[in-house]
């Protein structure tokens, strides 16, 4: 016990600055201190259980008699047709592959024993079968996979931190798929998380385009994006990082709504937003490209390619991306002012492994991204000669190393993992020809730590999973900008550790944990705890209870780093004295259903959802600096509230209709007015509408042949509008807003199983747009609400195996 609790101080202990209150480090000592004695406890009493299991150590698993063989065939129920290309998964390790052309797959050099094998593919239900290995060499199974209309049972990790089916999962995991994105056409991130409800994706400047996320009617800072896993995107990543988030690297997004997920970070108050990138499973590959016109007036171009590379043993894998983005600037009202930015982006990247052993694997990613974003006028001009420009040149390298290790069969897994990106940006956001608003800023963020998973066969009443680990992450920030007369450095520092337990009954699961974190920002340690209750009579039913609790530190810079100009002047963001960090209850409750009628199928998902803010973050008017800038100064107000319902519903005949759509009602309210402008308060929180929905639609009637309808709904909401083209400062109701898009595709086989398809479409069909622009140099480039692009026209071109 003593080196592990060693091991835990020095890691805390570095997190700490030299300067740091003594009476501080005793308190999070103490904290720690009591953390671990529990963690330790727990684990003493598990010595038992593993007697019972029959626990080997990884020193031992050199005795396991290995070389036997799993050889498979996936086939159709009905009419016993191959299934090419279908994801073979062994429950409980990531040993994985993909069925060929043929539908067959094989597993080599396992050990003697029992596994679960778990088969999914696109369009069927998933099917498990136990296989014993042993005796003969070789073990052959056939799967019958039955045709499903929609996947409800899908895998994440976004839960537990441990892979788990959907259904399964005792929080609600939502999960956006490759089909999402190629159904609303897609190129980006920001374009696909409008069709979740819960969540809502806006452009909150004309002039730069910088998007922003929000979950359960809570800004974007409240919400924590992760890619695989790591919280990896710093406050400076997550201003633009959005639409930087190529779709071709990503296999699926997992969202938790709410703080359920505080396993990833007790900052997650809005939500959780795991991006999870392609793994490679078969030698694949894909190439794409699309040309879209947006109302007539400005050009983007996209193309795209992947590649997958597996050793035939699946001892080794590889698997690359690469897309490029181009996009013109636009002009909706004529005054030769952006509200569209050019936008030049390359990202590359990729993500590969080796298995060193049966029970171990090592994961290795990188990716790069160089971006160039301009809104303003006067593009073939220098910034500092044009009325208005903000412009952004962003190189950003980032990367991971991570070890999984399994024993016992794979019931245990000890990881450790550790990521590190770096961004370098340029920048000039200035107004009126000022030459002093160019900028620079280094950021470099990374994380490491270690985890613990274990199941057991019996833990005080039931079975059980136990999770455990430690973190740490590191943020350093230095941003110039010489004529807003800013230097500024930023460190943070967070040192965290984990534990939890999850009981699995015959009808119900319970998850019960915490997370502790010390901030250098903040005195004292904070511990965040949650529980979860599912019930699970069948599969066809889940009832879901959770609680959470998180914080938001009182940092300077998450969009801070945006600087916006009104009026022709840069606006700043300062903090006041004392700020508080923000604290946060969570309460959601939830009913899943799926049934089958005929040959339709469907699934209703209910949620509610309430969170309280205690010390909420404001903005406050301060007047001007010396320099004639305006200030805007953060500090805590009141407190507040979100509340309201999801709904997602299902139904589906086959491939031939496929529709599904989501609805927010919602109500986000200040516990006090609160002032927006000098001598101005709001008890609505701004940027909330109250409803907020969408809907996609599939259809497949005939062989390669399909169309999709797509849509978004956004409701009436108020948004702040600051003088400079207007006379004074003044709150504004927005109208509703419907944006709908279609798509149609057709896919001819060409030789070897070599696929090329054509699609084209329409973007926001009916035109909706914002109708009350600020015009010219003095426009407030934040008053921008409502689709981010006007009618656009795409065609494309995809080849892929």
């Amino acid at each position: 016990m003593s080196d592990c609790y060693t091991f835990a101080s020095v890691l805390f202990e570095i997190g700490l600055n030299s300067g740091e209150k003594k009476q501080s480090k005793q308190n999070m000592k103490k904290g720690l201190f009591v953390l671990f004695v529990l963690v330790m406890s727990l684990r003493v009493m598990y010595a038992n259980e593993c007697a019972e299991a029959h626990v080997q150590t990884p020193s031992a698993m050199g005795d396991v008699k290995e070389g036997f063989m799993i050889s498979g065939h996936v086939i159709e129920k009905e009419s016993e047709e191959d299934i090419p290309y279908a994801s073979v998964l062994i429950v409980g390790t990531d040993r994985g592959t993909m069925s060929n052309e043929a539908g067959q797959f094989q597993f080599k050099n396992l050990a003697e024993g029992s596994y679960v094998l778990r088969v999914s593919a696109v369009g069927y239900k998933t099917l498990e079968k136990t296989i014993t290995v042993g005796g003969e060499y070789m073990a052959v199974v056939h799967f019958p996979l039955a045709e499903e209309n929609f996947m409800v049972d899908e895998v994440v990790v976004s839960a537990s931190r441990s892979e788990v089916s959907r259904r399964d999962a005792p929080v609600v995991v939502s999960v956006l798929s490759p089909i999402l994105f190629e159904t609303v056409n897609s190129t980006d991130l920001a374009k696909s998380l409008n069709f979740q409800s819960g969540l809502r994706v806006e452009n909150n400047c004309q002039n730069c385009g910088f998007p922003q996320v929000r979950i359960n009617g809570l800004d974007g800072p409240y919400s924590q994006i992760l890619i695989n896993s790591r919280p990896i995107i710093s406050a400076l990543g997550g201003v633009y990082g959005l639409e930087q988030i190529p779709t071709n690297m990503i296999d699926r997004v997992e969202v938790v709504r709410g703080g359920g997920s505080a396993l990833f970070g007790a900052n997650a108050v809005g939500g959780t937003i795991n991006i999870i990138t392609k793994d490679p499973i078969s030698n694949s590959f894909q190439v794409s490209s699309t040309l879209s016109n947006l109302g007539g007036k400005s050009w983007e171009q996209y193309m795209g390619a992947n590649v997958s590379l597996v050793a035939k043993d699946n001892s080794y894998g590889i698997a690359m991306y690469q897309s490029y983005r181009n996009r013109n600037p636009y002009d909706h009202d004529g005054d030769s002012f952006s509200e569209l930015g050019l936008l030049n982006l390359n990202t590359f990247g990729f993500r590969a492994y080796y298995r060193p052993t049966q029970f171990g694997r090592l994961n290795v990613e990188y990716h790069t991204t160089n971006e160039l974003r301009r809104g303003g006028n006067k593009f073939d001009l220098q910034p500092h000669q044009t009325d208005i420009t903000e412009q952004t040149k962003h190189i950003i390298n980032s990367g991971g190393v991570s070890y999984d290790q399994f024993w016992d069969e794979y019931k245990h897994k000890l990881s450790a993992y550790a990521s590190v990106q770096h961004t370098d940006r340029d920048s000039y956001y200035g107004a009126q020809r000022d030459t002093a608003a160019y900028g620079k800023t280094n950021d470099l963020t990374w994380v490491a730590g270690a985890m613990y998973v274990g199941n057991y066969t019996r833990f005080l009443f039931a079975p059980s999973t136990f999770t455990g680990g430690l973190e740490y992450q590191h943020n350093a920030l230095h941003d110039i900008m010489v004529g807003y007369g800013r230097d500024m450095q930023q460190d943070v520092r967070i040192a965290s550790a984990f534990v939890q337990n999850e009981w699995r009954m015959s009808d119900f699961t319970l998850l019960a944990g915490g997370r502790m974190d010390k901030h250098n920002l903040i005195e004292h340690p904070i511990l965040s705890p949650r529980v979860n209750l599912l019930y699970k009579p069948r599969d066809s039913f889940q009832a879901r209870l959770t609680y959470s609790t998180g914080f938001r530190a009182p940092q300077a810079y998450d969009e801070d780093l945006h600087v916006t100009a009104v009026g022709g002047e840069g606006v700043l963001i300062t903090l006041a004295d004392g700020l508080r960090e923000e604290r946060s209850n969570s309460y959601s409750g939830s009913v899943d259903y799926t049934t089958t009628f005929g040959h339709w199928a469907a699934n209703v998902l209910v949620e509610g959802f309430y969170t309280g803010l205690d010390h909420v973050f404001v903005l406050e008017d301060k007047g001007h600096n010396e320099e004639g800038y305006a200030i805007k100064e953060r500090r805590n107000g009141s407190g507040a509230r979100v509340y309201g319902a999801n709904l997602d519903a299902k139904l589906a005949h086959g491939k031939e209709a496929v529709l599904s759509l989501g609805f927010t009602a919602q109500r986000s309210r200040y516990n006090e007015p609160e002032e927006w402008s000098e001598r101005q308060f709001t008890s609505r929180m701004m940027r909330t509408p109250d409803y907020y929905g969408y809907f996609t639609f599939t259809s497949e009637p005939v062989k390669n042949f399909g169309f999709s309808l797509s849509g978004t709904y956004t409701g009436s909401m108020i948004v702040p509008h600051y003088a400079g083209f207007i006379a004074e400062d003044r709150m504004e109701t927005t109208p509703h807003f419907f944006d709908l898009g279609a798509k149609l595709n057709y896919t001819f086989i060409l030789h070897d199983h070599i696929k090329l398809q054509v699609n084209g479409g329409v973007q926001n069909i009916l035109g909706h747009f914002q109708g009350d622009l600020d015009r010219g140099e003095f426009r407030d480039s934040g008053y921008f609400y409502g689709p981010t692009q006007h009618r656009t026209v795409f065609v494309g071109v995809k080849i892929l195996n």
